[in-house]
């Protein structure tokens, strides 16, 4: 009764309501991807940045972030406006948008780790963080978020007729929920990949953190870098990791009140989807020396300044 009784009441209130909202969220996105481009575009454009495996998981970041935020954003706008489409369409758009959830926080926890190399292992950083190293790493953490979408692809595979892909449903996380014990399974996957993440994290913070205590001069300064760094990626993994969970709440919540799903989701998806993935261009793109010498030119497309010399 109450999905009915609010879906009533909304009207035409809450289409423009929800227009509005489209509507911040359509802008802000736009910034982030132009920002994202621009950070990109200096990436590829510099050699020093291509060679140095913290740039490469920078980039990967980036470029993660811009194809999640471009199909979330589609599922987004299908979902705010009921519009349908084929089910074997929506299940693409759900591979890529679930993989890449995991993408993200993933590669944070690698770009954290190296961090842990260079500064309490600086002898056995040339050695392990290579740009070879670095894709080798990506293609691991691209096999690693892709397999909770392919245990729940092969479950609806087997659960559901072959015809069923044909027709046509608003695309959603939760019509991958064919039976009831899948949101337990969402959960405890979820549930593992943040402890051991958090572990990851909290272990080079811990050892980043002694190492500046110790060290004196440059070091200490590097280290006092490199710990803030951490601190950063901490805060951005926890808001990534909240999203993870909340499909779950977001399917409770359908049940009760369709008006209240909807706000839900849409606050769920600025607080825990874009402002992590903003802040990777805060974290590197303005706290970094060299990426944001090449920002500022490529932002104004050279006009305003001479194109800055990087050296390594």
């Amino acid at each position: 009764m109450a999905y009915n009784n609010s879906t009533q009441s909304g009207g035409l209130g809450s289409l423009k309501q929800i227009s509005h909202k489209v509507i911040i969220v359509q802008v802000l996105i736009a910034i982030f991807l132009y920002l994202n481009c621009l950070l990109l575009t200096t990436f590829f454009k510099k050699d020093v940045f291509r060679s140095s495996m913290r740039y490469i998981f920078f980039a990967c970041t980036l470029m993660s972030d811009c194809l999640y935020l471009m199909v979330t954003d589609v599922l987004l706008l299908l979902s705010f406006y009921r519009i349908v489409m084929q089910i074997w369409l929506c299940l693409l758009f759900l591979i890529i948008g679930t993989a890449y959830n995991f993408v993200f926080p993933l590669t944070l926890t690698l770009m954290t780790l190296e961090r842990y190399v260079a500064i309490c292992m600086p002898m056995q950083h040339g050695a392990l963080c290579t740009p070879r190293n670095a894709l080798h790493y990506i293609l691991i953490v691209n096999a690693i978020s892709l397999l909770p979408i392919s245990i729940s692809l092969s479950i609806y595979w087997a659960s559901v007729p072959f015809s069923r892909y044909t027709e046509n449903s608003v695309c959603t996380v939760e019509m991958l929920i064919i039976h009831r014990w899948q949101s337990h399974y969402w959960s405890a996957i979820t549930q593992l990949y943040f402890v051991i993440m958090f572990v990851i994290v909290m272990f080079c913070y811990v050892h980043i953190l002694k190492a500046a205590r110790k060290a004196s001069g440059e070091t200490k300064k590097s280290s006092g870098k490199g710990l803030r760094t951490v601190l950063l990626h901490g805060f951005q993994l926890i808001l990534c990791l909240t999203r993870l969970w909340c499909p779950l709440v977001e399917a409770a919540v359908m049940q009760m009140d369709l008006r209240l799903f909807v706000d839900l989701r849409y606050a769920n998806y600025v607080m825990f989807t874009l402002a992590p993935r903003c802040l990777s261009s805060l974290v590197y793109g303005l706290r970094d020396h060299k990426l944001f010498v090449n920002l500022k030119y490529y932002a104004v497309f050279g006009l305003a300044c001479q194109p800055p010399v990087l050296t390594d």
